[in-house]
């Protein structure tokens, strides 16, 4: 028999210092709650997070419902509030129904796992997030991962599996590069395969469409038979949690099959109400979502006149290419040190060759700040 170890976690040592050699190791980094850092990093894409109104909506669901749910939604967390946010938030989108997750992850799982099944086919486009990756895996589906973007290798992939039951899953904005998926040419393929069409706006609702209504909304889908959204409450709401849009009776068979809903505890109050306060405001301020895509065409446009690679945003997020997986990591540390925060993309969370820096656009960044973190950036940016 093999010597048993002394410690059965000696194996994670081994796990960290190959990290360390990879130059992959990832650390937290609390922030305080008033920083001088300009942020460009964090997903508040309308800048609610902090609105008076939005935080006190917070405060007051908290004070009259209590600091957490209680329970799983189908025992004691669902409270009135939710009923009212799924209202809304369905209504505002143009769907059917809605139904409100602990986060937009489980929201994407539960798509995922309740409506396929062993022997069903998922089409999946391979520059899905992490959370459809994972839903994938969980369904039990096979999935066939097909070329980014690319409704002809849907067409082709649903033509070998003729009378299969199938669905369509896709980012509506893709996190990496900010493109949008062809919506329109993915739901025309489905329809014509008899294909379900998933689509996750985490980063479309509240920045694209009528208001911020979504990209679904925008590609005249929202509604649409054999449609399904999901969608997070933390980006453009500036709260938490996720939710799935849909027909009334796919929101029916989520509540009865979806296992991140049944045996999760619902959304806190707190964030309920906040989210419900969000969507408001943006009803209240449909420029918000136009000022959110002028400043990422902003950031786009001077920093691709002064040189720099970064592709074109179809909605918030401006991405800027870095030339190596170093590059990246030093110049969003640098870019910190002179007080700009930005995200930074790079393997293995991106393949190689694609590692970035990342700026999320917010519509409450003044000319100022604009021209301030445009300046911090190009002064940072590596050499050679």
């Amino acid at each position: 028999m093999p010597p048993v170890p002394q410690d059965p976690f000696d194996w994670t040592e081994d796990a960290a210092r190959l990290r360390a050699e990879a130059g992959l190791v990832r650390a937290l980094r609390p922030r305080p709650a008033d920083t001088a850092l300009l942020d460009l990093a964090g997903n508040d894409y309308l800048g609610l997070t902090r609105r008076a109104e939005v935080t006190e909506a917070a405060a007051s669901a908290a004070r009259r419902w209590g600091a957490g749910a209680t329970g799983s939604r189908l025992v004691t967390g669902s409270t009135e509030l939710h009923a009212e946010l799924e209202h809304e938030l369905a209504g505002f989108c143009g769907f059917e129904a809605a139904l409100v997750f602990s986060s937009g992850y489980a929201a994407n799982l539960a798509a995922l796992t309740a409506l396929s099944a062993h022997g069903s086919l998922i089409v999946s486009d391979a520059g899905n997030h992490a959370s459809i990756v994972d839903g994938c895996r969980l369904s039990r589906a096979e999935t066939a991962v097909v070329a980014h973007a690319d409704p002809e290798a849907v067409a082709k992939t649903l033509d070998a599996h003729p009378g299969r039951r199938a669905l369509l899953v896709s980012d509506s904005v893709f996190s990496v590069d900010g493109d949008a998926a062809p919506l329109a040419d993915f739901a025309e393929v489905c329809r014509a395969h008899g294909a379900a069409l998933v689509v996750d706006d985490a980063h479309g609702f509240g920045v694209l469409g009528e208001g911020g209504r979504g990209a679904l909304h925008a590609a005249g889908l929202a509604g649409a038979t054999g449609v399904v959204a999901t969608l997070t409450l933390s980006k453009s709401l500036g709260s938490q949690g996720g939710a799935v849009l849909g027909p009334a009776r796919v929101i029916e068979h989520l509540v009865n099959a979806a296992r991140t809903f049944i045996f999760d505890t619902g959304l806190a109050p707190a964030a309920v109400g906040a989210a419900l306060a969000s969507l408001r405001v943006l009803r209240r301020e449909p420029g918000l979502a136009g000022r959110a895509r002028i400043v990422a065409r902003t950031l786009h446009g001077r920093l691709t006149e002064a040189g720099l690679t970064a592709a074109r945003p179809d909605a918030a997020v401006v991405s800027v290419q870095a030339p190596t997986p170093e590059a990246a990591v030093r110049w969003a540390a640098d870019c910190r040190a002179a007080g700009l925060a930005v995200g930074c993309f790079r393997p293995p969370s991106v393949p190689d060759g694609i590692s970035r820096i990342r700026l999320t656009a917010r519509a409450d960044l003044t000319d100022r700040q604009i021209r301030t973190a445009v300046a911090t950036i190009l002064e940072t940016a590596p050499t050679g």
